[in-house]
């Protein structure tokens, strides 16, 4: 879907998506590829990328898919709906992204197509696009949507409540300690294979280490899991700091606002403040709320529940 990656998916928006370069698109398919490699076997994958096919469909032949659904279809839509009575913009752009995405149904012949439960109005455009195309319509299988580890929204870098399966051992470890008891459940029903009768008669931090060593374990191994979760008792329970906690360097004294943004800790001066505001920062175990304290001596700067910094000066 790099062509159609361009125009953004609005299943689930509340607002215009920003449109993609095709050099971002690209980027973004390489990384998903990567991705879906820890799950699919590479070698059994055919990729295809629909700017093959809309990168030379002349503009009368794109304007002749509009003819497959109609304005009172596309308004019926549940996330158009709601922008609509808060009278938040539509752009028309948006209503072709289902007709492509439908398009490509009938391009690959596809004999079932998977997608999130909100992807269920793109799917069955699908169908009928193929039935008008006169080929045997797909099977749409949907699955449920992953909560982030917000436990509110759908897990999605944008949301920054997400769990990346390229991430290091130890940060997908750490993150699935981070989620409420509630959502490990949905986390073990959707991503695994353990008996959830057998998983709520645990005891829920032992249950919650199981699940970050089973997901560290499928994505890593099971002895970068096992080194996780030693990491994990370590620092947390034992409220020590990991021996891989990234430096920061100076050669003079400098405010706690300084080391952030130019540690990169915080991405911005707002940012900043509000982590030291909310309580998120202390400084060899000390709370600092102000932006302007001054660290005079090296020690271990906390941010948030994982996140350390060892200052040396």
């Amino acid at each position: 879907g790099d062509f159609t990656a361009r125009i953004g998916d609005p299943s689930g928006r509340s607002e215009k998506r920003k449109q993609l370069s095709p050099e971002e698109a690209a980027e973004n398919a390489a990384t998903y590829k990567k991705q879906v490699s820890k799950v699919l076997v590479p070698e059994k994958l055919n990729i295809a990328f629909n700017s093959a096919w809309f990168g030379k469909m002349p503009v009368e032949d794109v304007l002749k898919l509009t003819t497959h659904a109609t304005v009172s279809q596309m308004m019926a839509r549940a996330d158009f709906k709601k922008r609509l009575s808060r009278k938040e913009d539509i752009s028309l752009l948006e209503f072709m992204y289902p007709l492509l995405q439908g398009y490509d149904s009938v391009v690959l012949e596809a004999d079932i197509e998977l997608g999130g439960t909100d992807q269920i109005f793109n799917l069955l455009v699908g169908r009928d696009m193929q039935k008008d195309f006169g080929r045997e319509q797909q099977v749409v299988i949907t699955m449920p949507l992953l909560e982030g580890t917000d436990g509110a929204q759908k897990m999605s870098k944008s949301s920054h409540n997400y769990i990346g399966v390229n991430e290091p051992a130890q940060d997908i470890f750490g993150k699935l300690m981070s989620i409420s008891d509630e959502l490990m459940l949905k986390y073990y029903e959707l991503l695994t294979d353990e008996d959830l009768g057998a998983v709520k008669k645990m005891h829920p931090r032992d249950a919650k280490l199981k699940l970050a060593g089973l997901l560290a374990a499928q994505f890593h191994s099971a002895a970068a899991a096992k080194k996780s979760e030693e990491e994990f008792k370590r620092v947390f329970a034992g409220k020590g700091t990991p021996d891989d906690a990234p430096e920061y360097r100076t050669d003079r004294e400098k405010t706690v606002f300084q080391v952030l943004i130019e540690s990169a800790q915080a991405k911005s001066g707002n940012e900043a403040r509000r982590l030291l505001k909310g309580g998120a920062v202390s400084f060899n175990g000390a709370k600092v709320t102000e932006d302007n304290f001054i660290l005079r001596e090296p020690g271990i700067l906390k941010i948030g529940a994982r996140r350390f910094l060892r200052i040396i000066i």
